[in-house]
């Protein structure tokens, strides 16, 4: 698996860091050449697209030189790639910083946009357009929200004190609101929290499900809801993540009957994650504030979403 490298003497391109994979030192290694064992390791990206990249100084040692096309396997090295996707699919929204100081920024992210690079984005996420736009190429995200979300994302300046505020999130120190908006439901009681055994689904890879608790009855994920406030047919609710589990919120929604408007995965999917996009229908979930005591500097800190979520239109009655 390519990873974050860690190396100094590697810098950020286009402000994208590069990937690094490790070569196996085996003793008859069957790649005669690191294009053969890249073809073969990453094979969606071509043998075509890799030679390109190697011609084109885009395929590094750990020193930071360039790695010619013809260049030896050698097993053990490190080698360091930056990633590129041709035609890339523009954003047509922006963030906004809230907040920066020495230690801390806090972007409000639009709908649709990813936070870091992967699949088919790379210039067109968050983490590149900010490390870009405020010159902090090692500007790092602490925490990660989907791409359909929008909302409020921190980020640390200094690599020396992300440890320090991962362990916020790694806890519940971390106080993490969002809002949602669903259809009402009479029979909803508010609040209440959501518990459930959440795992990855068994076909889609891209989705997250609920095993019964009949086969798992220990629950992994926990979301406290609240009702906000209802708007005829739909309502606006508070979640509050007490656990950290990929698609929990919409999981969770769904579970209850009640799947957030504009959700393409969740009960059925809608949109596949390599589908054009469709932006007239964002899916209506905010990370709206955020509150905590700063490990560096002990202050109280609380962030707010400067965003809102759009009332979908009325249902039509069935004929």
């Amino acid at each position: 698996m390519a990873r974050s490298p860690g190396n100094p003497l590697i810098p950020s391109h286009h402000g994208v860091a590069a990937s690094c994979v490790a070569l196996p030192p085996l003793k008859q290694p069957p790649w005669p050449t690191l294009l053969d064992f890249l073809d073969h390791r990453m094979p969606t990206v071509g043998r075509a697209t890799w030679q390109l990249r190697l011609q084109s100084g885009l395929v590094v040692d750990e020193r930071g030189a360039a790695l010619p096309p013809t260049t030896p396997y050698q097993g053990g090295a490190r080698v360091y790639y930056y990633r590129s996707v041709s035609d890339e699919t523009p954003i047509p929204f922006e963030e906004t910083v809230l907040f920066q100081d020495a230690h801390l920024v806090v972007a409000d992210k639009p709908h649709f946009l990813p936070v870091t690079p992967g699949g088919r984005y790379v210039q067109e996420t968050l983490l590149v357009r900010l490390q870009q736009r405020l010159g902090l190429p090692a500007l790092a995200p602490l925490h990660r929200i989907d791409r359909e979300t929008a909302g409020l994302v921190l980020f640390a300046v200094n690599p020396t004190e992300r440890g320090a505020y991962h362990a916020l999130f790694s806890g519940r120190t971390m106080r993490k609101h969002y809002e949602a908006i669903a259809a009402f439901s009479e029979s909803l009681r508010s609040p209440q929290v959501h518990r459930s055994q959440l795992r990855d689904h068994a076909t889609d890879f891209f989705r997250m499900c609920e095993v019964p608790a009949a086969e798992h009855p220990q629950p992994n994920s926990e979301t406290r809801i609240e009702l906000l406030e209802r708007h005829g047919e739909w309502a606006r609710y508070g979640l509050e993540p007490l656990t950290g589990k990929r698609h929990q919120l919409r999981v969770h929604m769904n579970a209850l009957g009640l799947p957030i408007v504009g959700d393409q995965l969740y009960p059925h999917t809608l949109h596949g994650p390599n589908e054009a996009e469709d932006f007239s229908t964002p899916l209506r979930l905010l990370a709206k504030s955020l509150a905590f005591t700063d490990p560096v500097t002990g202050e109280a800190r609380r962030f707010e979403s400067a965003r809102g979520l759009d009332w979908p239109a009325a249902r039509s009655a069935p004929c």
